[in-house]
């Protein structure tokens, strides 16, 4: 056995640790957040004779979230951790103190209606806990490696496969520097954290991200032009939000506390979901797919109107304080947009609409190549759109490169406000 392979091989048994830990706290979370919303949005309105699909009832129910919410930064040790519109998807390791807060904040937020995925603050509860846990049971393993293996074991089980994490890492925490060895060693321990994490939620959860949509007939010189088109025009649309961001963040901020704060960010989102309806709530996974199978059902100007909700409820949630990622959600806007280009040109393909607009949207809100392909390309699944995919992701990358991404640098915690 070489050297290479000798430093290697006591990292296996930590990195399935840590990638069927992460899976396992990843499923735990969206268990708890289903029951509630199943409580929240069918049981309770049943029980007092109303819709949970009521304009009424939206407004309502997205207020408390935000009130509740609000409370629990407010009130739980730890504010539930930093402001959330300064954090990205891999960040170092926050204190164990601040993670209950955490978890009550994401579990009140999806349940509640609020248009975040989980990604984000899941993978920071799993960063925190494998840093915690490690650095007292291997203390010389270097602290990035345990962030490398809770990172990679997450976006691993979030996606259901290990191929995500790779290319998130490859533009990450594995970034060619200093380290001297090849890229497959730095990614030999996260791969297997992410093998681990993905093979957990797959056996127990047959998670799914493929939508509903007519097949990809194959490519054509046409769809070449279509697929630039669309990809950018949605990465525009994209950095609107991305530049809207901080001016909203800064709105809310004024507000002064996280109660209020996060009560208004309800009251708005709940407004906005009265505006969109309830294909507008949530993270956006299983709504994307009844949009696509009921797509007879919405003209192109609905889709319109579904996608820019949609966008501007994900910006107002991140800004005001809820807890929460923005991949989910702005897949549900790339899908609506994709739907939106197909409805105006009816040569363009649905799928390959689909899968460019999903594309363009990730690049302006995510700024990471890989993920934003990788992404687009597991919701259609369709390998003939994969040359073509690569194609439209550089016109977009050229709009959106070197502009701001959608964080707040250098600002104080919410929670700093209220103290």
């Amino acid at each position: 056995m070489t050297p290479q392979a000798r430093a290697l091989l006591p990292l296996v048994v930590p990195a399935l640790l840590v990638g069927v830990g992460s899976s396992l706290i990843l499923l735990l979370l969206s268990l708890v957040a289903e029951r509630l919303q199943d409580l929240l949005w069918d049981t309770l309105p049943d029980a007092v004779g109303v819709s949970g699909t009521s304009v009424g009832w939206i407004f309502g129910a997205l207020t408390a979230a935000g009130f509740v919410v609000g409370l629990i930064v407010w009130k739980i040790p730890g504010h539930a951790g930093p402001d959330p519109a300064t954090l990205g998807l891999v960040d170092p390791p926050l204190p164990v103190r601040v993670l209950p807060g955490i978890a009550l904040a994401v579990i009140v937020g999806l349940a509640g209606g609020v248009s975040l995925g989980p990604e984000n603050p899941i993978t920071a509860i799993n960063i925190a806990l494998a840093y915690a846990l490690g650095m007292k049971a291997m203390p010389r393993t270097p602290a990035g490696d345990w962030v490398a293996l809770a990172a990679a074991g997450t976006i691993g089980a979030l996606f259901g496969t290990p191929v995500a994490a790779a290319l998130v890492l490859s533009e990450t925490v594995t970034a060619p520097g200093p380290d001297p060895r090849p890229l497959w060693d730095r990614l030999f321990a996260p791969l297997v954290a992410a093998g681990a994490g993905a093979l957990t939620t797959v056996l127990i959860a047959h998670p799914t991200f493929q939508i509903d949509v007519e097949a990809y007939g194959g490519p054509r010189w046409v769809d070449l032009l279509s697929a630039m088109v669309i990809s950018t025009a949605a990465a525009a649309i994209g950095l609107c939000a991305v530049y809207a961001f901080p001016y909203l963040h800064r709105v809310f901020r004024q507000l002064g506390h996280p109660v209020l704060m996060l009560t208004v960010g309800g009251l708005v989102l709940g407004a906005l979901g009265a505006l969109g309806g309830h294909l507008t709530l949530f993270k956006g996974l299983d709504e994307m797919k009844e949009l696509t199978t009921h797509a007879s059902d919405h003209d192109a100007g609905n889709l319109l109107l579904l996608a820019l909700v949609k966008l501007l409820a994900l910006c107002v949630a991140a800004a005001c304080g809820f807890r929460g990622g923005r991949i989910f959600p702005a897949v549900f806007v790339g899908v609506a947009l994709g739907m939106f280009a197909h409805a105006l040109v009816d040569a363009v393909p649905p799928a390959l609409a689909i899968t460019c607009a999903i594309l363009g949207i990730l690049l302006a809100t995510t700024r990471q190549g890989w993920l934003s392909l990788f992404t687009a390309a597991v919701v259609v699944m369709d390998l003939e759109l994969l040359p073509v995919l690569c194609v439209a992701a550089l016109p977009a990358w050229l709009l959106v490169t070197g502009r701001p991404d959608m964080l707040i640098e250098n600002e104080e915690e919410v929670q700093g406000a209220a103290s």
